[in-house]
């Protein structure tokens, strides 16, 4: 390809989406990570701190939410496709009804109505279900719509571009919120931020048709299964959760890795957070510009190869080699803006493609994927903890052979598992798959 010229994948495309369109539709993102980081960081703290929740009643109910929000995912897709289906005003009142619903839920999570008992346990349970649930169905929604945008691969790399990096945005003020400031704070965030993201959502960019086209569906229309008739998604299914898998891996073993095997002290912990997130922020826009030259597939490809030099790279550090583990935040969060671009751009491509033989399809698409990537922090933890007892690591320990399977896991396996994704990806895009 002669230097300077566009990817083949930017010459036929819908007209660009200005900036401040593509701003109105990311200020979702922004609001959903206040319930994000909360909710999975700080919230089994405050329970056992505030209200004395035993861990294990708290474990189990935290587990058993999260199965149930992954597995209604999926479910949630094919009522989003019908949404989708009709006509946009309806599509936003029901995102309207899931913010309010995320809004309650997020809420009564902080200040339960009873705080003592079986009681507390069920103000728990009905307010994770229903933040989980509502989240999942603003972000299936949300990403469904920017995936009906359409246009070439780089204004599809650009919306999911701004969506992502306006999250990482939120990750950053909700991290501030939550540690310096009271909750009641954060909740009145939220809520104004949710205000905020449904009137950019509704003022924003609207889809060209939402309407099926006119060729009428086949027996299968709306299946929970349809997405999986698809080559393209199937390949695009496997490569995204292997390279899932390895993303989670370090990020669940980080503060072990940097407590136990660095021995660095706790007053490094926020800056190699805020260099990770900062990173993966501004290294959005270096891989649109790539995307410009390379297309999607191979952009995303040099972003698993990088991350793989960066992991290698902190297998060689030790104690006291906390700078040398900032520069592996600062790669790694680079990495980061490949994967959180690149991949679902081209699943809108794919949905784009799809659409016109089976439908608007894009809820039941984007169910799969938000529960796919739930899985992959599921299956890092199921798979890297268990690993680690057995190879002798437990926190705390300071002999060779625990800190060296620590290494093997929090460095070595997520290459492995990365170049595993790299490969397949290779070939898939060779094979003109995606």
């Amino acid at each position: 390809m002669a230097r300077g010229l566009p990817h083949p994948e930017m010459q036929a495309g819908a007209a660009g989406i200005g900036s401040a369109l593509m701003l109105r539709y990311g200020l979702m993102g922004f609001a959903l990570a206040f319930v994000a980081l909360p909710l999975y960081v700080l919230l089994p703290n405050y329970y056992a701190v505030h209200f004395g929740l035993p861990l294990a009643s708290l474990g189990a109910m935290l587990l058993g939410a999260r199965l149930l929000d992954a597995l209604v995912d999926p479910l949630l897709g094919r009522g989003v496709n019908t949404l989708l289906a009709g006509s946009t005003r309806r599509a936003l009142t029901w995102g309207a009804g899931a913010a309010v619903a995320l809004g309650v839920g997020f809420a009564g999570l902080w200040f339960p109505l009873w705080t003592q008992g079986d009681a507390l346990l069920l103000n728990l349970a009905a307010s994770l279900v229903l933040t989980y649930l509502a989240f999942s169905a603003l972000t299936i929604g949300h990403q469904s719509w920017g995936a009906l945008l359409g246009g070439d691969a780089l204004q599809r790399a650009r919306i999911v571009a701004w969506r992502e990096g306006l999250g990482l945005a939120g990750v950053l003020v909700a991290s501030v919120a939550g540690t310096l400031w009271d909750m009641q704070i954060s909740v009145a965030l939220l809520w104004l931020a949710l205000a905020l993201a449904w009137w950019g959502w509704r003022s924003g960019q609207q889809p060209a048709s939402a309407d099926p086209p006119a060729t009428p569906p086949g027996p299968h229309h709306g299946a929970l299964l349809l997405p999986f008739s698809n080559p393209a998604f199937r390949a695009l299914f496997i490569v995204f959760m292997l390279n899932g898998i390895a993303s989670a891996l370090p990020a669940t073993l980080m503060l072990f890795f940097v407590q136990d095997l660095l021995q660095a002290p706790a007053s490094m912990q926020p800056v190699f957070l805020a260099t990770y997130f900062v990173c993966g922020a501004l290294g959005l826009g270096a891989w649109l510009k790539l995307v410009a030259h390379w297309g999607l597939a191979r952009s995303w490809l040099a972003g698993m190869l990088l991350a793989c030099a960066v992991f290698l790279f902190a297998a060689v550090l030790g104690p006291g080699d906390a700078w040398g583990y900032a520069a592996v935040c600062a790669g790694s969060g680079l990495a980061l803006g490949a994967d959180l671009a690149l991949p679902g751009a081209i699943l809108a491509g794919i949905t784009q493609r799809a659409r016109t033989d089976a439908g608007a399809q894009e809820g039941a698409y984007f169910g799969w994927w938000s529960c796919a990537t739930k899985l992959n922090l599921a299956l890092a933890a199921g798979l890297a903890l268990p690993a680690l007892a057995a190879w002798g690591y437990h926190p705390g320990a300071q002999d060779p052979q625990a800190l060296r399977a620590l290494t093997w896991a929090y460095c070595l396996l997520p290459c492995a598992l990365k170049c595993v994704a790299a490969g397949l990806l290779f070939v898939f895009h060779s094979r003109k798959t995606l």
